[in-house]
């Protein structure tokens, strides 16, 4: 439960557990009033409940379905009055294997839920609120956007397709909007289990840091980013990788 009211409210794709949750979490944390969004309309509820039904409320909905998104917005505004920040969290990652193997069905089902649902949501928070009151948006991306993702390759290819997505959003929407993007490294959530289940700690021992993300890690910054202390930031990708990168060419 959140000590002070800030006044602001973000809308949160994606939130019902996981990253998106850890960044809800830390914006009610620190007085905000948040929508989240999610597939499951119990996962969603029971998130809401956790945040507190006094700041929170949850619309249940696949981020490719422009209805959901047009609905999430209205419902947000509808309950809050405002949308000052929009955190693009929700994606998916449906295969793995090798990139010359890609369904390319799959391929354009992934950009659907990661790039094309992130660019309307954003359109939406625009016209809604953004454009005549100010803000910020937020961009969940990836390590695997920034170099290449064996085996995660069209998931990797619409990271990168998001960090562009946030330079062009960042260049359009300025001076009322800042956005920014942040890439994680592998983050304990069910999302990414396959990647580190059954060997945490071989796994965490490739990163300097010495142990693996968390929620609360990007939640963290992603609310730095939302912040008035970022006022001068924009166009950004945040990598939050526990320094796997410092890895990057050694022996």
């Amino acid at each position: 439960m959140a000590e002070r009211d800030s006044g602001r409210v973000a809308l949160i794709t994606g939130a019902s557990r996981g990253i998106g949750y850890g960044i809800a979490e830390a914006l009610v944390a620190r007085g905000d009033r948040v929508c989240i969004t999610g597939r499951g309309e119990d996962a969603l509820q029971e998130a809401v409940g956790r945040l507190g039904a006094d700041r929170a409320i949850g619309v249940a909905g696949k981020a490719h379905d422009a209805e959901h998104r047009q609905t999430a917005v209205e419902r947000t505004m509808e309950a809050f009055g405002r949308v000052d920040y929009l955190v693009n969290n929700a994606g998916t990652n449906p295969v793995f294997g090798p990139i010359a193997d890609l369904d390319l069905d799959v391929v354009r089902k992934i950009y659907e839920t990661n790039v094309v649902s992130a660019l309307g949501f954003a359109q939406l928070t625009w016209k809604a609120w953004q454009r005549d009151n100010g803000g910020a948006i937020v961009n969940v991306a990836s390590v695997g956007g920034l170099t290449a993702s064996p085996f995660i390759a069209a998931y990797g290819m619409s990271k990168a397709a998001m960090v562009n997505l946030t330079l062009q959003l960042a260049h359009e929407f300025a001076p009322a909007v800042r956005v920014n993007a942040i890439a994680p490294a592998v983050v304990k959530t069910r999302f990414a289990q396959a990647l580190y289940e059954g060997r945490e700690a071989e796994v965490a021992a490739s990163y300097p840091l010495g142990r693996l993300g968390v929620p609360e890690d990007i939640g963290g910054a992603a609310a730095y980013l939302t912040s008035d202390q970022a006022g001068w930031v924009t166009g950004q990708t945040l990598v939050v990788d526990g320094g796997l990168f410092l890895n990057a060419g050694v022996a």
